[in-house]
């Protein structure tokens, strides 16, 4: 069976970066607001049997006007304040979910950090840079990369911080 292809995948696979292409049936659901979107992240982990701790959500927010992309565990929140801290920033908001697919070239609920349309600034929690392997979402819903953490902030030339936090 072909590995499935996306910007991610391909950016992986020309730098040589080992990682392992891992598939799932995503939910059917695809809600705007806010109380109807499911938690893509939480269903990948249960799907795939990864611990939640060890997958990546990506979101994109805007830090004083400009869109990062945070990539915090599935289980856990992003603390807006100290996303702005670590990009050198005064006040984060999450963007507008339009604008997050337009710059990144995914939809919602499958945005990875790697291979976006356009170049953003990444960080990383720092939670998801101490196992052996990450798993982040592989540019499309369903289908994840589970890669070293080490060569995931290589890749994405990101800042690792302590950007989550709980509950």
């Amino acid at each position: 069976m072909p590995t499935p292809s996306t910007p991610a995948v391909a950016l992986l696979l020309q730098a040589g970066i080992a990682h392992r292409v891992r598939e799932y049936a995503p939910p059917e659901r695809h809600g705007r607001a806010r109380d109807e979107r499911p938690d893509y992240g939480l269903e990948a982990a249960a799907a795939l049997g990864v611990e939640p701790g060890r997958m990546g959500k990506t979101l994109i927010a805007t830090v004083d006007g400009a869109l990062v992309a945070a990539v915090v565990p599935v289980d856990r929140h992003l603390d807006l304040k100290a996303l702005a801290g670590a990009v050198g920033g005064r006040r984060a908001e999450l963007a507008d979910p339009a604008a997050a697919e337009r710059a990144t070239g995914s939809v919602i609920g499958g945005i990875s950090p790697l291979g976006t349309r356009r170049r953003l600034p990444v960080i990383i929690d720092v939670a998801l840079t101490d196992g052996a392997s990450v798993v982040v979402s592989a540019g499309r819903r369903g289908l994840q990369l589970e890669l070293d953490p080490a060569d995931l902030v290589a890749a994405t030339a990101a800042t690792v911080a302590a950007i989550a936090r709980s509950g």
